[in-house]
């Protein structure tokens, strides 16, 4: 096996590791839980939703007018107005019980129930009062214009929503417009945070010289609930061999995934990737990836469930998640999106300078984007990784691949917004 200058196994492709974690988790459906459609938003249909009845289940109209049969208007004109009685007048909420007659119209409101006979419905605007038994039409009108019919929005057995998907508000309104107040959604996976390092302290710490607050647990918390996941911070362990094990074991036993924010860097404390292969199989997949930030990332399986052990800069963790935890979330979660890719929004920009970049490995830059009088530039911030100002302060990151040497200032790359 061909190791780099420090002794470890090279580092393998993004899409190899990502191909490998893939592969490495086995096809299981995640739990099911029954919830009311007030807490459905940003959850995924575990089953499909069909319609029990037509939505709307009678013709509306779309307009404040009068209900009329279209064949009395076809002849109607400013100039030479069509003459039609005033039949019943229709009440909103109230049913249209009535049919209307051929040579009459019927005021009705927004939303209100066309009768019996009449097809169509014209606008106050198109119509004047002669006197109370009878009005103009100036403008004549087709058949179903105006109107909603039965069933045109939703039809009976029809499935409106499919299994896999992630509820927005407009698929909750659909829900209450079908009388579906309670839907089958996928349980949260819960992700467990495992922090470690002798110098990492709790955020509400003051840290003693050569300490550090907690940083990466919050950032990942964050980013796995934006993801659908149930993040659960476990706490900050020692670089102790058997403190690491227990915790990664306890998580193990009540987790769909387990995060590890520290200790995968060359050294002594390097245990991490040990440890995942002691506590199950198949253990480390991969340790190292062509990538900046995020090249020490560990990704492994122990009996089923996904662990990663991340870099400690906060700029890598952040890398790592949206490119190998983020989709494997989705999975967890039991969602299909149809185009994940574009779940974030992409914009494209020119680079504001030169960038160079060593082959070999994928570069994920982070930039500030400006509006310029020619259009949206990508201003680097070339900042060290371990910083978590430099991700506060960008909108998005660009990748330079693997095999390029890097990009020319004017050069229009695409940006992965935040």
């Amino acid at each position: 096996m061909t190791k780099d200058m420090l002794g470890r196994k090279e580092s393998i492709t993004v899409e190899e590791a990502v191909r490998r974690m893939s592969g490495g988790l086995p096809d299981k459906e995640p739990c099911v839980e029954t919830v009311g459609i007030d807490d459905a938003l940003h959850r995924i249909c575990a089953r499909e939703i069909k319609a029990a009845h037509d939505l709307p289940h009678f013709p509306r109209s779309t307009v404040d007018g009068y209900a009329v049969r279209s064949g009395d208007t076809f002849s109607a004109a400013e100039t030479m107005p069509a003459y039609l009685g005033l039949s019943e007048e229709i009440l909103m909420g109230r049913e249209a019980d009535f049919v209307l007659k051929k040579g009459f119209a019927s005021k009705i409101p927004t939303g209100g129930m066309l009768p019996g006979g009449a097809d169509s419905v014209v606008m106050f605007e198109h119509v004047q009062t002669v006197d109370d038994t009878m009005v103009e039409i100036m403008k004549p009108v087709g058949p179903g214009e105006n109107v909603v019919q039965r069933g045109e929005d939703i039809k009976a057995g029809e499935t409106v929503l499919d299994k896999g998907h992630r509820m927005r508000p407009q698929d909750i309104g659909a829900c209450a417009g079908m009388g579906v107040t309670r839907i089958d959604i996928y349980k949260r996976p819960v992700v467990s945070i495992i922090s470690t390092g002798d110098e990492i302290v709790e955020a509400g710490a003051t840290p003693a010289f050569g300490q550090v607050r907690d940083i990466n647990s919050y950032v990942l918390k964050g980013m796995i609930t934006e993801s659908g996941g149930d993040a659960v911070r476990k706490g900050i362990f020692r670089d102790s061999y058997d403190d690491l094990r227990g915790a990664i074991a306890g998580s193990i036993k009540d987790s769909a995934m387990v995060l590890i924010s520290g200790g995968t860097s060359v050294g002594t404390k390097d245990m991490v990737a040990g440890i995942i292969s002691d506590l199950g199989n198949p253990g480390v997949l991969f340790h190292g990836v062509s990538l900046k930030p995020g090249k020490p990332l560990i990704g492994g399986v122990i009996d089923g469930v996904p662990v990663f052990g991340l870099p400690g800069h906060p700029a890598a963790v952040s890398i790592c998640f949206q490119i190998f935890i983020r989709p494997l979330l989705g999975r967890l979660c039991g969602v299909a999106e149809r185009f994940p890719q574009y779940r974030h929004m992409v914009v494209k920009a020119k680079v504001s300078r030169n960038i160079s970049s060593p082959q070999g490995r994928e570069e994920h830059i982070r930039v500030i984007i400006e509006e310029r009088e020619d259009g949206l530039w990508a201003i680097p911030g070339m900042s060290k990784s371990g910083l978590i100002s430099t991700l506060v302060k960008a909108d998005g990151t660009f990748i330079i691949p693997m095999h390029s040497n890097g990009i020319e200032k004017g050069g229009v790359v695409e940006v992965r917004l935040f």
